[in-house]
């Protein structure tokens, strides 16, 4: 009887012993599963980051995912595609291998719920994702000597008003008043009357100024890159892709994108005229970022008007103040028959002469620059270059001068890039990227809108034993 006694206390007590053991057990499965799932979330989302587009990596150190993976479709579908493939793969490994002891998984794992509902392109925020990841690879990369002084020579040009002031409306104002005095009229030995032609010097430069810039100040404008791109298809001529904008987490770890670092990195990736790479399709393309045309030709005109413009703003502020100057422009004023009849003529004639002589010098600046040379900001008498003679022969005048002191023409560019508005220069940057990869093999149809640097995805897991979890988790380059 004693026996039985013992027998009924021990399967009381392996019954609560193995409802403990099962309990335990089942505590492990569900730790099993839960471990399971963040390792599966893990892996995939690292996995995604591991697409990065590598030649958006090799030719720009940018480090983002395409979600059109090289196809026509660009949407982040495809990348919640992907990010399931990798988790599911990761749950159920015995499928991906094949099944080799099918019905021995303990956890029966399987994806539920991928959706990512944030994420960063780069062109988010008129392109601030990407001025994020250029400010986080610039961070160990000095201005360089092009931007050094970047803010003294702003300085300079609001201190002489380069920008800003009409030198073409005040040189139009003289001639004005030449036309309101009208030329004098002298009596033929016919008894008969004839106005007297003002035969302004002046004129001859000025009628230079219908020809185009390149022309003028180029030894050989055939030599000019003649290649030609349709601008319009391209992002910053499209309403492009939206994400969700800067991620808060990448936010607090770059801090706020710095426009001036953003201008080194452009003369760090970019070509210009003088400075062109072989892997370019422009060949000028700061000068793109800067006028947007179609052609090299034409983005380099207008960089070589806007050198023009500046370059006769402090010209004519110089030869203003150079007595010698004037004195020469007096003089060749009154040597005019029509100004020794009508003395009324005088002042305005003599400062279209300088106009004039300050616009040929100009185009003597302007071709020093494209040439390699330097040209100061604000001139002295040594550092001018041309006769008065030359505003007669322009073309004939202008010489190989490699300039002394002064800015460089990637000086200038430096400049006029610092000027621009912050979002066309990015939007612009962005097409020349898109210009460049899609010459690469399976690129034919990138667009940096497509690409991603950050993204959240909320998943779930289901297991086949009553198990679900979900999570929120946020990855990226930062």
């Amino acid at each position: 009887m004693r026996k039985g006694y013992i027998t009924v206390f021990l399967t009381l007590s392996l019954t609560l012993i193995l409802s403990l053991v099962f309990t335990l057990i089942e505590g492990a499965r569900i730790s099993a599963v839960r471990m399971r799932f963040e390792c599966a979330a893990d892996i995939g989302m690292n996995s995604i980051l591991a697409e990065f587009h590598r030649e958006l990596l090799e030719q720009y150190d940018l480090l983002f995912v395409d979600m059109s993976y090289g196809g026509a479709y660009a949407d982040i579908s495809n990348t919640e595609a992907h990010l399931r493939d990798y988790m599911q793969k990761n749950l159920r490994p015995e499928t991906a291998s094949g099944g080799l002891l099918p019905g021995t998984d303990l956890l029966a794992s399987d994806v539920g719920r991928v959706a990512i509902g944030q994420y960063s392109v780069a062109s988010d925020d008129a392109g601030a994702v990407l001025k994020r990841q250029v400010t986080d690879f610039m961070s160990d990369h000095p201005l360089g000597a092009v931007l050094g002084g970047i803010d003294l020579q702003i300085a300079e040009f609001g201190r002489y008003g380069l920008v800003t002031r009409n030198i073409e409306a005040e040189r139009q104002s003289y001639e004005e008043q030449i036309d309101e005095i009208g030329t004098p009229v002298r009596e033929t030995e016919d008894g008969e009357y004839e106005e007297v032609p003002l035969d302004n010097p002046a004129d001859a430069a000025n009628a230079t100024r219908r020809s185009g810039v390149l022309n003028l100040v180029l030894e050989n404008p055939s030599e000019v890159s003649s290649v030609r791109v349709s601008a319009g298809s391209y992002i910053s001529h499209r309403t492009p892709l939206q994400g969700t904008g800067v991620c808060a987490e990448a936010a607090e770890v770059s801090g706020e994108p710095n426009e001036l670092v953003f201008e080194a990195y452009l003369f760090d990736k970019f070509g210009y005229y003088g400075g062109e790479l072989d892997k370019s399709l422009l060949k000028y393309q700061l000068e793109y970022i800067l006028a947007g045309e179609d052609t090299d030709w034409q983005n380099l005109e207008y960089v070589a008007k806007t050198l023009l413009k500046w370059r006769e703003v402090a010209n004519t502020v110089y030869i203003f103040t150079d007595t010698a100057k004037v004195a020469e422009a007096e003089a060749m004023a009154l040597a005019l028959a029509a100004v020794s009849l009508n003395p009324a003529l005088m002042a305005p004639v003599k400062y279209t002469i300088l106009f004039a002589w300050a616009y040929v010098e100009s185009l003597q600046d302007v071709k020093t620059l494209l040439a390699g040379g330097r040209v100061p900001i604000y001139k002295t008498a040594q550092d001018w270059k041309t006769g008065i003679n030359s505003i007669t022969n322009v073309r004939g005048s202008l010489g190989q001068d490699d300039g002394g002191r002064g800015l460089s023409y990637q000086e200038y560019l430096a400049v006029m890039l610092f000027l621009q508005n912050s979002d066309t220069r990015t939007m612009r940057a962005m097409d020349i990227m898109e210009m460049d990869i899609r010459r690469t093999p399976g690129n034919s149809r990138f667009r940096m809108d497509a690409c991603f640097d950050t993204f959240q995805a909320d998943l779930s897991m289901s297991s086949g034993f009553g198990y679900s979890c979900e999570m929120s988790r946020c990855y990226g380059f930062y």
